[in-house]
């Protein structure tokens, strides 16, 4: 699963934004930069994120389950395709521009001032100025923010203007930091719908048994007949569930618990049942091994909607899949983060990411931009400093003290320590993953 923190500071505190370009305006942002952990896994190889159907009862596939899964064991690769990393970083992008146009569009409808969007942190690539709005594109497209003048001493605005956000009713202010995560979860919907009209859903049929992708030469596999392609049906007599993990975690498990020992398959080859034995080696450190590649028995194909009402249904199901998918990772980093610390990734982890997942298929891209965007809304609903819910929290214990804000020193240093968190962290987390890259290892 993919964390992304952000931050979005009050019109009284210093924004990341600043921390990283050195402005010289004071103005209020709402930036957002990206972090990843990975307890939702993306395997190297593919994306499984499919629905689960069982077509023997159902010749049109029954829905058994919309909670997305994948193996495990993310390792990052080399940026072999500039198309691939050109295509994730693009979706990293839209994302950042839909939930700062969330910020934006909610403060612009409400007739609160805007002085600045940008997509991007650092230098300034190319700007315009619009309706008094600065409109930025920058170096480093990994973030973006919405700045404020509520605080810009340039500024021409009179402080006690109530067009200021400062000066706005505590619902009118909950309404525009709230308005980037709804964008993102509005959004991460409506790409799971054109999946589902254009592309279609991955749809996984699982069948009985193991696969075996490849048998080691000289292995015991090898040496008791064992071939690959060969389905393994049964273990000791044992039939292996219908569960696409459970199956091959449970043979894993006999085969070490069992070193020098015959062990009875019962294997499907074409058209013919066999029971073989095999006895596996003893590993150093005592465990059994025979040799081969293991591998889930299922098959993948795809499914459309046929009309509209459907497509919203398909789609619902399966935001709900994956929303749940995504709540389900961040407890587990959050519970066990001595165990889940390392897995916390960066930018150009999740760039890595989004990259091999674009080389695998288009299906994936699909589903990697939506999980994104419900990470995003998600952690930004955080009531920790430098984010969304951070703020929102300051704004309802306004609120809960009868629309008596808090001191601006106390709002500062709370949101300030909360974003230099943010920060180095960041820098920790680029400077970690780029050497965690397969061409940078090498160079090293």
């Amino acid at each position: 699963m993919i964390l992304n923190l952000s931050t979005s500071p009050l019109p009284s505190t210093s924004s990341l934004i600043k921390l990283l370009s050195i402005s010289k305006s004071p103005t209020t942002h709402f930036s957002k930069s990206f972090f990843s952990s990975s307890s939702t896994s993306y395997q190297k190889t593919q994306y499984s994120n499919q629905f689960l159907f069982d077509k023997r009862r159902y010749p049109h596939g029954k829905r058994d389950s919309f909670r997305s899964w994948a193996f495990p064991g993310f390792e990052l690769g080399n940026f072999e395709s500039a198309q691939s990393v050109i295509e994730a970083s693009a979706v990293v992008a839209a994302i950042i521009f839909v939930h700062e146009s969330g910020h934006f569009l909610a403060a612009i409808l409400q007739g609160i001032h805007v002085s600045k969007f940008a997509i991007g942190f650092g230098p300034i690539l190319a700007k315009f100025n619009a309706n008094n709005v600065e409109y930025s594109l920058r170096a480093f497209p990994l973030g973006g923010f919405v700045g404020f003048p509520d605080n810009d001493p340039d500024s021409q605005i009179p402080v006690d203007d109530k067009n200021l956000l400062k000066n706005r009713p505590v619902f009118d202010r909950i309404v525009v930091v709230s308005a980037g995560v709804i964008a993102n979860v509005i959004f991460a919907y409506a790409i799971i719908f054109v999946q589902v009209i254009s592309v279609g859903l991955p749809v996984q049929e699982v069948f009985p048994g193991v696969i075996v992708p490849e048998v080691r030469a000289s292995s015991a596999a090898a040496r008791d007949g064992l071939l690959p392609g060969d389905v393994i049906l049964s273990v000791n007599g044992l039939e292996l569930p219908k569960n696409a993990t459970n199956s091959v975690s449970q043979l894993v498990d006999i085969i070490k618990q069992s070193p020098n020992k015959n062990v009875s398959l019962k294997i499907a080859r074409g058209q013919k049942d066999l029971d073989i034995g095999v006895t596996p080696d003893e590993s150093v450190d005592g465990t059994g091994r025979i040799g081969v590649q293991l591998s889930p028995n299922f098959k993948i194909s795809k499914i459309k909607a046929k009309n509209i009402m459907e497509a919203m249904s398909f789609a619902g199901k399966e935001f709900g899949g994956l929303s749940s998918n995504v709540l389900d990772g961040l407890k587990q980093t959050f519970f066990n983060f001595s165990q889940t610390a390392s897995k916390v990734s960066g930018p150009v982890a999740i760039i890595a990411v989004g990259a091999e997942v674009a080389r695998s298929s288009i299906d994936g891209l699909y589903q990697f931009a939506a999980v994104l965007n419900i990470n995003l809304a998600v952690i930004n609903l955080l009531p920790l400093p430098a984010l969304d819910g951070g703020t929102l929290a300051l704004i309802l214990v306004e609120a809960a003290r009868g629309g008596k804000k808090l001191p601006q020193e106390i709002e500062q240093r709370i949101m300030s320590s909360g974003i230099m968190l943010v920060f180095l962290l960041g820098i920790y987390l680029i400077i970690r993953d780029t050497l965690n890259l397969d061409f940078i290892k090498e160079l090293l």
